[in-house]
């Protein structure tokens, strides 16, 4: 049995085999009604085979649900996921000039109380956690926890070895000195430049700053890691649950 099962399975509450509108709804997809409705309308699957019969039955244990191709798991009481953010949509819950959220692209409605784990600019992309627990995001968002996220920057110009050592060493930024970061060029060229630069602070643009500062301007902005997790090949626009030993991993990244 792999981590992420024994993991999952200290989590969940009792679990035993039970009709597919009541396992969905025990997950916090729908209520009980709404989930018939998707099973009726073709959205859910079973070990990869449609599920339209309201008397099927499911074991949580062995057997692989979706809803739209989503994997759905029974909820501890905590749901925390992972979206592959796409470009033009700001982080934040709801916004009162209509402009398009985050919140647009998770499942708000069966998991109340979801809320984005820091921000990302609307014009950058890339893994963008959201949960339910509060304490975990304030962990993972305190100061003092140090907690890495790693970028693939598109930059203007080539980038030179001493531009990189300012941008390694710290730079003075309009609010301050910024702490020193890792940063290496991947691809370089006399127009442009790619480069993979992780912080451990949260300022706000602070890369994009931060290359502006060295002389060049970002084109294009993708965060690939967050702290122990990377967003490997989610789809962009798609979201994903995180297994329970994410989560763990998680937990420790929020406590050292």
């Amino acid at each position: 049995m792999g981590d992420d099962q024994r993991d999952d399975a200290s989590n969940a509450p009792r679990i035993v085999p039970m009709r597919v509108q009541k396992f969905l709804a025990r997950a916090g997809v729908a209520s009980r009604r709404g989930s018939e409705n998707l099973m009726t309308t073709g959205r859910v699957s079973v070990n990869g085979r449609v599920v339209t019969e309201l008397g099927s039955r499911v074991d949580p244990r062995c057997d692989v649900v979706r809803v739209d191709g989503h994997v759905v798991h029974l909820s501890d009481g905590s749901t925390t996921l992972m979206l592959n953010k796409p470009a033009g949509y700001i982080t934040t819950m709801s916004d009162p000039f209509g402009r398009a959220c985050v919140a647009e692209l998770v499942p708000i409605d069966a998991y109340p109380g979801l809320f984005p784990i820091g921000r990302l600019d609307a014009d950058t992309t890339g893994i963008l956690l959201f949960s339910t627990d509060g304490e975990l995001g304030n962990g993972l968002l305190h100061p003092r926890k140090h907690v890495d996220k790693t970028y693939q920057a598109l930059v203007e110009g080539s980038v030179s070895e001493e531009e990189l050592e300012r941008l390694r060493s710290g730079v003075e930024l309009e609010d301050g000195m910024t702490a020193p970061a890792e940063a290496r060029l991947t691809c370089v060229s006399e127009d442009e430049s790619r480069l993979d630069i992780t912080i451990h602070e949260g300022r706000k643009r602070q890369v994009r700053r931060m290359c502006a500062t060295v002389g060049h301007p970002v084109v294009t902005l993708h965060r690939s890691r967050f702290g122990p997790l990377v967003l490997g090949d989610l789809p962009e626009g798609s979201w994903r649950m995180l297994s329970g030993s994410e989560v763990a991993a998680l937990h420790a990244a929020a406590r050292t």
